[in-house]
């Protein structure tokens, strides 16, 4: 089943996680969008450096630390997605409140995890 998913803090560098992410959610056949720090192209999915709204938005999946998902709370809420993934190193119990108050689901896993037990 295609999730049409957000990957928030995407990165160029091959190494990074966010971009590991990008490149298995393309492989798994999901709709990608991103949103980065720097603009670029990974396997033809265009990191966007300017805030966008996207339409039928399943999942948000998080590559920034909690200090600075802050300025980001009120977008993620905006996109009304089904659920937001808090990565390892992203989790934030003061957003998991803020996304429950507006009844988005949150799962602090793996993407990349979920993605290879079929489980996303």
């Amino acid at each position: 089943m295609n999730k049409k998913t957000l990957v928030l803090g995407a990165s160029l560098k091959l190494d990074r996680y966010s971009n590991i992410a990008l490149r298995k959610l393309v492989k798994y056949n999901h709709d990608t969008v991103a949103y980065g720090m720097k603009a670029g192209e990974v396997v033809g999915v265009t990191i966007d450096t300017q805030l966008q709204h996207y339409d039928a938005l399943d999942t948000v999946t998080l590559y920034l630390n909690p200090s600075r998902q802050k300025d980001y709370y009120n977008y993620i809420v905006s996109l009304h997605p089904k659920r937001v993934i808090f990565n390892p190193g992203t989790e934030n119990p003061e957003l998991y409140q803020i996304l429950k108050a507006n009844g988005i689901d949150y799962e602090v896993a793996c993407t990349l995890v979920l993605l290879s037990t079929n489980q996303y």
